[in-house]
């Protein structure tokens, strides 16, 4: 279960993937960041913040932005930090790219046979349950042992496409428009 917060975030979390998208060398559009669906992981230690944005500049395609929220800088990561933003209700937040943090990969390793997270946020009056924007599903087991992530190989799919299927387990994606979208496989190393 995601814990949602009802705050504001200074700058936005789409005004720093503004500044940082356009340097990666898997962006492709141009123009106005928009959010088009998201979804959540859940940190079995409930320190960090897992979310996935799917998010499209202008007429570009939809790109997956796996992001980790942190209360504290990651060690060693200076590389992999997208920025920092002040939370009205957390404080400070250390923003990273998912992909290069060990928290994101271990509960991608997880969900290849889960699902995301329920989505709750308290309005003042009590937890409300927030209905998702996008599902993702895992192809893997659940009952399954996941090794240190070291052992494993991740393959996160920057530009979600349909049709495109995987031999190991992996994570689909659906949010309107969009139906069957591989996100992420993840396989022994071998």
């Amino acid at each position: 279960m995601a814990l949602l917060h009802q705050a504001t975030l200074t700058p936005s979390k789409l005004e720093l993937l503004a500044e940082w998208l356009p340097e990666q060398d898997w962006f492709r559009g141009e123009g106005e960041l928009e959010r088009v669906a998201y979804f959540r992981f859940d940190d079995p230690e409930g320190e960090v913040g897992v979310e996935t944005l799917l998010i499209r500049a202008g007429a570009g395609p939809v790109l997956q932005v796996p992001l980790t929220y942190r209360g504290s800088p990651l060690e060693d990561r200076d590389d992999a930090l997208i920025g920092t933003m002040q939370h009205s209700a957390l404080g400070p937040r250390w923003v990273y790219d998912g992909p290069r943090d060990p928290v994101y990969l271990q509960t991608l390793a997880v969900l290849t046979g889960g699902t995301q997270v329920e989505l709750w946020i308290d309005e003042g009056q009590g937890l409300v349950q927030r209905e998702p924007d996008a599902t993702v599903t895992g192809t893997g087991s659940t009952g399954t042992v996941v090794p240190a992530t070291d052992d494993l190989d991740i393959d996160l799919v920057r530009t979600p496409e349909p049709g495109r299927h995987a031999d190991a387990p992996a994570l689909i994606g659906r949010w309107e428009g969009a139906d069957g979208m591989l996100l992420a496989t993840v396989a022994p190393r071998a």
